[in-house]
């Protein structure tokens, strides 16, 4: 079994006390923690990975995370194909094309609710690009906090890294001044959630 707590404890971004950002790299967090997985844990983040991809984001890639063994998986990837679905949706009906012209829509999934549908469409109605763009990540953001609130020190809380760190190396190309804040605010959530659970653990 992985050592998690060790991992975690080893995370690049805990090593940079000044929190100084200059020489950030996506890839090389990421590399850092593929060396230190088991072949099945490497597997289920090659497929998180895979998901980062627009490319690869069709019905059959969402059926296939949606039925994932791992739970941070599924349920990351039913979020994320519910959030793509809202923006899709906006964009046809903001460009009147339609409403379902280029949306992922999974047999046997009408009726399941998108709970955070209101607070995409707020984002969505705003007026300035970069600002929807921020609010989106904030959304997902918040979603990776929300589903590692109760994990313990365990391969969820370092999908959850990655995908931040995924969202911060997006921000660095498009803002680089929102990058190195959402940076430095990876490095805070980082130690807190590392002291906070080891605590929990020894308690």
């Amino acid at each position: 079994m992985n050592n998690y707590a060790y991992i975690i404890a080893s995370l690049p971004a805990l090593q940079q006390e000044d929190k100084r950002t200059d020489n950030f790299s996506a890839r090389d967090l990421i590399d850092e923690i593929r060396s230190q997985l088991s072949a099945q844990d490497e597997a289920v983040l090659d497929l998180l990975l895979e998901g980062c991809d627009p490319g690869k984001l069709d019905a059959e890639f969402y059926q296939k995370a949606l039925k994932h063994g791992n739970r941070f998986i599924r349920e990351w990837f039913r979020f994320d194909l519910d959030l793509r679905n809202t923006v899709v949706y906006y964009l046809n009906d903001s460009l009147g094309r339609p409403e379902e012209q280029d949306m992922v829509l999974l047999e046997g999934r009408e009726t399941e609710e998108f709970f955070e549908l209101d607070a995409a469409k707020a984002v969505l109605n705003g007026g300035d690009i970069l600002k929807r763009e921020q609010g989106l990540d904030d959304l997902r953001w918040q979603k990776i906090d929300d589903m590692t609130m109760l994990d313990s020190l365990d391969l969820e809380i370092l999908l959850g890294y990655v995908l931040k760190v995924k969202i911060i190396d997006r921000w660095m190309q498009l803002n680089p001044e929102s990058g190195r804040a959402l940076f430095r605010k990876l490095v805070e959530d980082i130690r807190s959630t590392y002291d906070n659970k080891k605590q929990n653990l020894t308690i």
